[in-house]
């Protein structure tokens, strides 16, 4: 029975067929690349999906935080608190993958080579007060149809807050109608990632046919990165903000996190990891009921800082894999997309379509991505615990100034 299971677990097949595909790739050598096509579909069907589900994930997600107004003090230093650990786990994420370089290494022309459909597109340097008023939208409709991530993101916040603003009759409707549309979205998601060992197997049989495993090492060299990454914001900047902005034993907090993180690994799903995160904050961390009621369901929602440095890792890594040097105005849309996504990222397992999104915005080839879903399920454990760690920290301070 457990066996019957395995074969049917997604994570599972991916591994197998990149198992299959790097056998085949060595087997064949350059010959392999007869399989690239199927890469080349499964990254076709994410595209398709990526701006409909960010346009409309960003302007529920605004339409639901504009709400929170009506929770005064707890709900902004909440958000606050959110916003300003994402935007620093952005910020880690790029300056960890300029100095530790896991991208670098092969050949640019090589790699192009080995993803024809794929060009490296060249940047037009631009300063920072152009690349703000290129986010502003002269008409939303075209950056739907073109798929300017930036400019999307702009526009559903502004919509998103302007329909917070409505009265709950005229809200409601639309609410509900988004989230329909989401729920459709998440369908069309699990439907396509079934498509994700097919993909996987072709490219990397595309790859290591190509390259043998130095580009599958370079994927794990991106994933101790992502390790020390983490273990900063586990272990330097959750424990800085408790020592600031509360009375909590860093110690104490850790020993007793260690049953929700151990579920968060387990599950990869903040959602799943929130009753024990609840029960761990209220009855073990002395958090009251009524905050922890408000913060922890909200930070499985929008607090995504292990994903948001997952984001900017990636955006890094494959910027160097395609031999691109990174603009000032390429960083900022790094940065907005991956802190911006990553709150309207669900939490629910699964590799992420928001990295499309964020590699999208910064004009970074994309071709590349199922190396990382091979790992994916490794990646999604760890930003998960780093997820969850985030929201009970935040609980504890929010507690302390508002009781």
């Amino acid at each position: 029975m457990n066996f019957k299971k395995l074969i049917k677990n997604l994570g599972f097949q991916i591994l197998v067929a990149m198992l299959a595909g790097t056998a085949l790739g060595i087997a064949m050598g350059p010959e392999a690349k007869l399989f690239a096509p199927l890469g080349d579909l499964f990254i076709g069907l994410i595209k398709m999906l990526v701006v409909p589900l960010v346009a409309i994930s960003i302007i529920s997600g605004a339409a639901s935080l504009g709400a929170t107004k009506s929770a005064g003090k707890i709900g902004i230093s909440t958000i606050g608190y959110f916003l300003i650990t994402t935007i620093v786990s952005v910020s880690l994420g790029l300056m960890l993958g300029e100095i530790f370089s896991p991208g670098k290494g092969l050949d640019k022309e090589s790699v192009l080579a080995m993803f024809p459909s794929e060009e490296a597109p060249v940047h037009q340097q631009t300063d920072f007060w152009t690349t703000l008023q290129s986010i502003i939208p002269e008409n939303p409709i075209e950056s739907l149809v073109s798929g300017n991530i930036l400019q999307i993101i702009f526009f559903g916040l502004f919509l998103g807050i302007g329909i917070s603003t409505l009265p709950q009759q005229k809200k409601a409707p639309l609410m509900n109608g988004m989230n329909y549309l989401i729920e459709a979205l998440i369908w069309m998601i699990k439907v396509v990632m079934w498509t994700a060992p097919i993909g996987v197997f072709g490219l990397m049989a595309s790859s290591i046919g190509s390259f043998g495993f130095d580009l599958l090492k370079m994927a794990l060299d991106l994933m101790w990165v992502n390790l020390i990454g983490g273990a900063l914001l586990l272990f330097g900047l959750y424990p800085l903000t408790l020592k600031l902005f509360s009375k909590t034993s860093i110690r104490q907090f850790f020993a007793k996190m260690t049953k929700a993180q151990i579920v968060a690994l387990s599950t990869s799903s903040s959602m799943a990891t929130l009753p024990v995160n609840m029960e761990v904050c209220e009855e073990e961390l002395g958090v009251s009921k009524a905050t922890s009621g408000f913060v922890l369901p909200l930070g499985a929602t929008i607090n995504m800082t292990g994903s948001a440095l997952y984001y900017a890792l990636v955006a890094v890594f494959f910027a160097q894999l395609f031999g691109i040097e990174l603009s000032m105005g390429q960083y900022i849309a790094i940065i907005i997309t991956s802190t911006v996504g990553s709150i309207g990222q669900a939490g629910v397992p699964g590799p992420s379509l928001l990295v499309v999104a964020v590699l999208v915005s910064a004009e970074i080839p994309v071709a590349g991505l199922p190396l990382l879903y091979a790992l994916d399920r490794v990646f999604d454990m760890l930003r998960t615990a780093f997820n969850i760690t985030g929201d009970a920290a935040c609980a504890i301070i929010v507690d302390r100034f508002n009781k």
